[in-house]
């Protein structure tokens, strides 16, 4: 899976308010667009935006599933429920 090609959101910077209210713009946008993956990029640091993040994702329910990326941890990689077109 080549991240670069698929939407991506850069977190860095942000308080875990703005944050949140970001990611839910971003995954609302590309559920309409029927973008069936997307990347956040949350960073590492202190995890305090990653455990935001994915507190957020696990009760929206147009995610399907979200994992960590295994070869960068600040980025997480999330599958909306789309349907096949």
């Amino acid at each position: 899976m080549i991240l670069s090609s698929y939407p991506t959101i850069d977190l860095h910077g942000y308080d875990k308010e703005y944050a949140i209210y970001m990611v839910k713009q971003f995954i609302e946008d590309n559920y309409k667009l029927k973008n069936r993956f997307v990347v956040i990029i949350h960073g590492i640091g202190k995890g305090t935006l990653f455990r935001a993040v994915h507190e957020y994702l696990k009760s929206d329910r147009r995610v399907k599933e979200y994992k960590l990326d295994t070869i960068n941890t600040g980025c997480t990689i999330v599958t909306l429920h789309i349907d096949k077109i």
